[in-house]
């Protein structure tokens, strides 16, 4: 059976995220106090639990640049229902059994922009908006069911030059 590549894609994207969500609730279930109520310093920040390592960074659109030099991948789905933009500071925990917990912290103030949704050869897509093409998740077009032609609000972030946009809004053409 030939897979396109744009199914292709998707059905890694739904694989990675049951992982994810099998990752968390193992979690879950192994230290509930913690996933109810979340341990706390003294200033009110969360504090690692045996084992894990927590990371600051910055999103850039499709990963966090952490404080640490190192980058780590965002899950599309989080991003995309986050509405994540470029900029965005966010907390990432990275848990005694290598699952990765991220949180936005800091969102950057954001602006919008209504363009036209294409796609590239390679199944790339992105929002023509304001003389610009900015990149989009597939995550964000297929959870709206976008298409080629349709119109995207996407935001981005109020200062500064983007690559990515973030999916606010799909008007099915």
């Amino acid at each position: 059976m030939q897979l396109n590549p744009h199914t292709f894609a998707l059905i890694r994207q739904r694989l990675d995220e049951a992982e994810r969500n099998i990752q968390y609730v193992r979690q879950a279930l192994e230290n509930p106090e913690a996933a109810s109520e979340g341990a706390m310093t003294e200033n009110g920040g969360e504090a690692p639990l045996a084992g894990e390592r927590i990371v600051e960074g910055v999103f850039d659109g499709q990963n966090m640049q952490g404080n640490d030099g190192e980058t780590y991948p965002v899950p599309p789905n989080y991003a995309s229902k986050s509405k994540l933009v470029e900029g965005d500071i966010l907390k990432l925990t990275i848990g005694a059994d290598g699952s990765f917990v991220y949180k936005q912290i800091k969102p950057v103030d954001r602006r919008r922009a209504v363009g036209t949704l294409s796609a590239d050869e390679q199944g790339n897509f992105g929002v023509t908006a304001d003389g610009k093409m900015y990149r989009v998740l597939l995550a964000s077009v297929t959870f709206y069911r976008a298409e080629e032609g349709d119109e995207v609000t996407i935001l981005l972030p109020e200062h500064g030059e983007a690559e990515w946009g973030a999916v606010e809004h799909v008007i099915h053409q």
